[in-house]
């Protein structure tokens, strides 16, 4: 498996991982709100306490696995993969404009879509042209970034703005331990 499917891989065992949280703060929430502790907020309130509650999280949790020793996410680390710059591993913050871009941003626009499309249609029965543009781009922005991982030198536009690379680490003792494919190999400095 190519250096594309192998982050694609990764990328659905941190989605899992993501997901187990999204359950968990779901299993504590829904049952606050039935049993009337939570009330219902507004549109915007609610989209504003599932970003804190949800998106941070995961963004700030990716963030600090790959600005640590292994610089990777778990699915990263399962499939040999690090994230690394020219100076070497990512400190906390470029790791955290890293995964804003890559997890906050799409997730955050899908979601102010979705309450859109709800709102929009509760209220007038029909769906703003806005909004369908906001749905578009909640479905483009993950595509560019699929996308990306087979063109270009497979950087993705998040990778490009952070200043990061993604790459596969090699074992001790080989003479390169970090090497980006096709390119040839990145030397810790």
């Amino acid at each position: 498996m190519g250096l594309a499917g192998r982050r694609i891989v990764a990328w659905l065992i941190d989605w899992a991982c993501i997901i187990g949280w999204a359950a968990l703060t779901a299993a504590v929430a829904v049952p606050l709100y039935f049993a009337g502790v939570i009330g219902s907020a507004g549109v915007v309130a609610s989209n504003l306490i599932a970003a804190v509650v949800v998106v941070v999280p995961a963004v700030v949790g990716a963030a600090w696995f790959e600005s640590r020793a292994f610089a990777a996410t778990p699915g990263k680390r399962v499939l040999g993969l690090e994230v690394r710059t020219d100076a070497g591993r990512p400190g906390f913050r470029v790791a955290l404009v890293r995964n804003a871009l890559k997890i906050g941003v799409p997730w955050l626009v899908g979601h102010a879509a979705a309450y859109a499309i709800f709102t929009s249609s509760a209220e007038t029965g029909t769906v703003p042209a806005g909004v369908w543009v906001l749905t578009g781009a909640a479905y483009v922005i993950p595509v560019v970034w699929l996308v990306s991982l087979f063109v270009a030198g497979g950087r993705t536009p998040y990778d490009r703005l952070s200043g990061t690379t993604v790459g596969t680490r090699k074992r001790a003792g080989t003479p390169a331990l970090f090497v980006v494919d096709p390119a040839p190999p990145i030397r810790d400095r």
